[in-house]
């Protein structure tokens, strides 16, 4: 059979279609038959073999393993196959090519984690023991193997699979930590004795994959690190190792040798210390003021950072942020009914480090050091403004610095706010004065301390008087054209968005939309432009918002935003964008409506073009449903378009509905509820209302609001067309909802009663035995 699979393996990997796709059927075939992954097993382990039939060898035998190894499969592989299998797949450990390697080390941890360790006891011991010998390629490629099983034996989350993770740890931490310490000194005294590059690279090869093994079972595999005396030790000196490799790191670089490996080690280094703190608070505490020492010592000093690299720093300052927003270490203002002594404890050494004079510094290095526009940032927006606006969000401050940065800096603020508060402001009282717009770096100064000032709003509330800062200071420096003042523009822009929601007096909000405007000239920056966009959307959703003070401004202001719409490249400005155009549709009402032509006749174009952007295709139904809605009775003008965007984004057999289909309800019912008479167009639609109903059970209240919506318009001829199968769509679901949405259902069945009695007394009729065996 091996020749045959070879054949059929080599066929798979064509490019053309009609070799491909017989050979993938007959692997599929083949997928049941005994003896198919012997013969895999045969074609990746023959090192003869071109690396791509190798390489898909592995792939189906991975698959099968998914589908057809587990107990009680159907079609399962036989016991005794399996048993074969596991045997000869730990027999050979020098596979020569490092991404085969891994593929097969990720098919071994898929096996164990069905079968270790009752029917694979011998696993472990054998990978070991080959750890333990002395061939090099054997040793890596069985501490690949180990970290992948380790990694996947670690993701069980019953108790049972917990609890022998835990044994498994038990039995093998000392000994993996002790191979970890041997392979890190060798490797620390072969860099600094100007060993061969290569093998530096071997000897860190093999102590990051053992580091990544004592990662995993620190974290998952104990209770209580703090009851091992060994996990603690390795706790202990992984600052140590910190520190030696980041110093070994700049002795190779000043050789001319940048190690990739090196940085991933020294990262690893702290991605155990984040693992734990995570996992383990309470066995953390005593770490505390280390792993704050050590923090400031490499993102605040200057000896400290003449060694770290930036994604060091991040992670870095990630566990001082972690240490910070523990809910196990509360601060001192929520400690009154604490009794649990480590919380005491860890509170206790937070309180001991962060004296006034470290969280000064900490604070002043965050806004004159970390908040600093970068050269790269400066010629991004130069080059390509839009992905220099761009809000990574969500979770980038886990890796970018920026992010990071300003994070922190929020965190550190809101728990020493009484210490930092004078400080930010002495920073802004000397830096809020206009600069010299020659000067750069002055410039660049000043921006940060706007970011912080902006960042600390709410904390500044009592210390600022924005009114008169906005009013003079703020206002005038809108208007200083310079190129290198476009830095200050734009953040002036974001800092009036962000205090607007915190402390500006309703008196000076038409000036603020008076600048914005301004602001959104194309004459302007774009990316000062896209900020101004940002102020004015907040300004404009703050609860304090007057649709009458906005008026004299609406029609400049929508005309400038939909040239800036027009304007943009990127389908996420473009979107950003369209938001800022929802909320004004949405708050300004019927004043709208003499604006929108424009912007109605270009969204279909819009929409044709951002076809593989989905979210983009989100915002522009949001921005079609406040049309709908501000429009009214005149939204007749857009129902073609609306009526194309709701066929597609509510057909269930879309890919593109698990995005649209909310939205595009949403946009439904508001047209049904301007709709005056039932067109052929919008019944049309009900074509797909059923598979709604069917498939979609999250929109339920949704998809009743727009079933009753089509009884009001119509009640004779919906009823007669859908009404039959839409009532048994309903009717299993009476007895899977709670009495809410049984409530729900049986006001569309009253409603379609009142609509039209007899036509619909016959369709519920049927349902009726199951709304009382319900009752």
């Amino acid at each position: 059979m091996d020749v045959a699979v070879i054949e059929v393996l080599q066929q798979a990997g064509s490019q053309d279609p009609t070799i491909l796709k017989p050979a993938e059927q007959t692997l599929k075939q083949w997928e049941t038959e005994r003896g198919f992954y012997t013969a895999l097993y045969n074609v990746f382990s023959n090192h003869s073999l071109s690396i791509n039939i190798r390489w898909m060898a592995i792939l189906c035998f991975k698959n099968g393993v998914d589908k057809y190894w587990r107990k009680n499969a159907p079609n399962g592989i036989a016991d005794d196959k399996k048993e074969f299998l596991r045997q000869r797949l730990i027999v050979n450990f020098e596979e020569p090519v490092n991404q085969l390697a891994i593929q097969l080390a990720a098919l071994i941890a898929k096996i164990a984690r069905y079968d270790w360790p009752r029917e694979w006891r011998s696993l472990i011991p054998t990978l070991l023991d080959v750890i333990r010998g002395q061939n090099p390629l054997a040793q890596h490629r069985a501490l690949l193997i180990l970290h992948h099983v380790v990694k996947c034996l670690a993701s069980k989350r019953l108790v049972p699979g917990r609890r022998l993770f835990q044994e498994l740890t038990s039995s093998v931490f000392s000994f993996i930590l002790n191979v970890w310490n041997t392979y890190t000194e060798s490797f620390l005294i072969m860099a600094s004795n100007g060993a061969d590059t290569n093998q530096i690279q071997e000897a860190l090869e093999k102590a990051l994959l053992l580091l990544r093994i004592l990662r995993t079972l620190i974290v998952n595999g104990f209770n209580k690190p703090s009851e091992s005396h060994d996990a603690m030790s390795f706790l202990e000196i992984v600052f140590e190792r910190a520190r030696t490799c980041l110093e070994c790191r700049k002795t190779l670089i000043s050789r001319g040798i940048q190690m990739e490996v090196c940085d991933k080690f020294i990262i690893h280094l702290t991605k155990v210390l984040i693992g734990v703190l995570e996992m383990h608070p309470f066995c953390y505490v005593e770490l505390i003021p280390t792993s704050l020492e050590f923090s400031v010592f490499y993102c605040f000093t200057e000896a400290g950072q003449a060694l770290a690299f930036e994604r060091f720093v991040i992670q870095c300052l990630n566990l001082m942020k972690g240490i910070l927003l523990s809910t196990y270490y509360k601060p001192a203002k929520v400690l009154k009914d604490t009794k649990n002594p480590l919380t005491l404890r860890a509170n206790q050494l937070r309180q001991e480090f962060f004296t006034p004079e470290t969280l000064a510094e900490i604070c002043s290095r965050l806004v004159t050091h970390y908040f600093l526009l970068t050269p790269a940032e400066l010629e991004l927006w130069d080059t390509d403004p839009e992905s220099f606006v761009v809000d990574d969000g969500g979770e980038s401050w886990k890796y970018s610095l920026r992010p990071c940065t300003e994070c922190l800096f929020v965190v550190i603020f809101h728990h020493f706010g009484e210490v930092l508060v004078p400080v930010l402001v002495e920073l802004m009282q000397r830096h809020h004065q206009p600069v010299d717009p020659n000067n750069l770096h002055a410039i660049l100064v000043k921006d940060a301390v706007y970011n912080a000032v902006g960042l600390a709003a709410f904390d500044l509330y009592d210390e600022v008087n924005f009114d008169q800062w906005f009013s003079t200071t703020l206002k005038e420096e809108l208007k200083i054209r310079s190129n290198n003042y476009r830095i200050i523009r734009r953040r002036v822009c974001w800092l009036i968005g962000r205090w607007t929601t915190v402390k500006l007096s309703t008196e000076l909000r038409p000036e603020l939309y008076k600048l914005m405007v301004e602001v959104l000239s194309p004459e302007e920056d774009l990316g000062v432009r896209l900020a101004a966009s940002d102020a004015l959307k907040l300004a404009i959703d703050d609860f304090q918002f007057n649709p009458e003070e906005f008026s004299p401004y609406l029609e400049p202001a929508f005309s400038l935003l939909f040239s800036l719409l027009k304007e943009v490249k990127e389908c996420d400005t473009k979107m950003y964008v369209l938001y800022v155009l929802s909320f004004m549709i949405e708050h300004a009402g019927s004043e709208i409506n003499p604006l929108v032509g424009a912007l109605s006749s270009y969204l279909p174009a819009l929409w044709q073009e951002c076809e593989e952007h989905n979210m983009l295709r989100c915002a522009i139904i949001s921005t079609l449903v406040h049309l709908e809605k501000a429009l009214g009775s005149e939204s007749v003008l857009i129902e073609p378009q609306v009526v194309g965007v709701i066929a597609l984004s509510c057909d269930v057999n879309q890919n593109c509905h698990v995005y649209l289909l909310e939205d595009g309800l949403r946009l439904r019912l508001a047209l049904l509820q301007n709709a005056a008479a039932p067109t052929l167009a919008i019944t049309e639609l009900t074509k797909n209302l059923p598979a709604v109903l069917e498939k979609s059970f999250e929109h339920l209240k949704l998809c009743l609001y727009i079933v009753q919506a089509y009884v009001i318009l119509s009640p004779q001829e919906f009823l007669s067309q859908r009404g039959a199968i839409i009532i048994e769509t309903l009717r299993p679901l009476l007895g899977d909802l709670n009495s809410e949405g049984v409530v729900m259902i049986m006001t569309v069945f009253e409603m379609c009663l009142c609509a039209s009695p007899r036509q619909s007394a016959k369709l519920i009729k049927p349902v009726l035995i199951t709304i009382f065996e319900r009752v």
